[in-house]
């Protein structure tokens, strides 16, 4: 079911071009609904909620009510479980808390004041699949950093949204929840309606057309990232076992029909068995037909001379997930350049990084792991910069930032702190 590659360049090359043609088609259709919720704000929401999601809509706004009565169909055991998953999300995420801090020296003062953002909508998607994890790994990471009101965008559907969704929202104390997702979502938190206040920052995953408008909307709002399909990469040596690769592989094959999955392995029998792991495993998944496609279109498995060279082949990809299956996993950690997760060894399969351990599962993707983070507390937050100076110790100091600002032909510069001179 996985192509082996014995060169590892064509196998690059596909997962590079995954988006470009797509991405530029919704970047199109992105702007013009971009525009006309600018200009025309809930009524252009509406209509596109309509057009879109087949459901017409007097309030954007959940009310306590309807809040009340969907969280009331969620499964208790459910709920139960994920406020244990909370519990572990905010005990690693507290390490992550930052002080504003302070410099005196001898009439100087400089310091760092780390403030939280005011408002942030959280995209929760609605679609074949919806996604309470998110709901957790997004807002309480924004609750930790102080963030005053935070929103949860997601598409209203017929059949209403998902009771664990809810459920989700009133574990972390999310303020209000608008029934509106897509572009329309996007541009009405960016540029706020009648309805929808203007936010600071927008995160969440969400399809290709969401992805457009985050990049769109960059700028005048902040955003988490442009988020690809989903991404596991697996570095295993001869001694990994088949059956656990396998599983895993699929376990992000089945997101997305352009997600991928990928092998790395010096072991040639160790590929042939997973390729036979793969066949029998799918045969009971609900959503066989989506990781076929995935794997045989953007899965793989290089073998590679040894694991080294699989671990280079892993830092020039980037992946958004990476598993050691290797002996002695920890002795091969620090040798990790680029990754947006790292599991370790048998026992650390990604799903537990999806909902439970506590480390976040919104990763950089599409290779952005090479220059960027998982969504953390520091997401959340923004810093600026204060300086004192007495008068004496401007003093001291004046005439070498005269000479630099001329340097630089820049006299007004320089005049700002002549004019200060005794």
């Amino acid at each position: 079911m996985l192509n082996i590659y014995n060169n590892a360049d064509a196998l690059f090359e596909k997962l590079k071009n995954r988006m470009d043609n797509k991405f530029d088609e919704a970047l199109q259709i992105a702007r013009e609904i971009i525009t006309d919720v600018k200009n025309n704000g809930d009524k252009a929401v509406k209509l596109y909620t309509s057009k879109f999601d087949g459901v017409e809509l007097d309030d954007l706004l959940m009310s306590d009510d309807e809040i009340n009565k969907i969280y009331a169909k969620c499964d208790k055991e459910l709920i139960r479980i994920m406020e244990k998953a909370a519990q572990n999300i905010e005990e690693y995420h507290k390490i992550q808390v930052q002080n504003s801090s302070i410099i005196t020296k001898d009439g100087i003062i400089l310091g760092q004041r780390v403030l939280p953002l005011e408002r942030a909508a959280l995209y929760v998607p609605g679609g074949t699949a919806a996604y309470p994890s998110t709901v957790l790994m997004n807002a309480i990471p924004a609750r930790l950093a102080g963030v005053r009101e935070l929103i949860i965008l997601t598409p209203p559907k017929a059949d209403g949204i998902k009771p664990e969704i809810i459920a989700a929202a009133k574990i972390c104390g999310i303020d209000k929840i608008f029934k509106v997702g897509g572009i329309q979502a996007v541009a009405a938190a960016a540029y706020g309606t009648e309805s929808i206040e203007k936010v600071d920052k927008i995160v969440g995953p969400g399809n290709i057309y969401v992805a457009a408008a985050k990049k769109l909307v960059y700028g005048d709002v902040d955003i988490d990232m442009i988020a690809g399909p989903s991404e596991i990469l697996i570095i295993a040596d001869k001694q990994a076992n088949p059956k656990y690769i396998a599983a895993d592989l699929m376990s992000q094959a089945e997101h997305d029909i352009l997600a991928s999955s990928i092998l790395l392995t010096d072991s040639h029998e160790l590929a042939a068995q997973v390729n036979a792991e793969l066949k029998s495993q799918i045969k009971n998944l609900s959503r066989s037909e989506i990781i076929k496609q995935s794997l045989e279109d953007y899965g793989g498995t290089v073998i590679c001379q040894n694991i080294n060279q699989a671990i280079e082949l892993s830092n020039k990809i980037a992946p958004e997930h990476l598993e050691l299956a290797v002996a002695n996993p920890f002795e091969k950690l620090d040798l990790i350049k680029s990754a947006g997760s790292i599991f370790l060894g048998d026992y650390s399969p990604e799903p537990l990084g999806d909902y439970f351990a506590g480390t976040n599962h919104v990763l950089p993707t599409n290779g952005t792991a090479r220059f960027s983070s998982p969504l953390g507390v520091d997401s959340f937050v923004k810093k600026s910069s204060f300086i004192y100076y007495s008068c004496e110790k401007l003093q001291e100091v004046s005439g070498d930032i005269i000479k630099f600002a001329e340097s630089e032909q820049l006299t007004a510069h320089a005049n700002s702190i002549k004019v200060r001179e005794n």
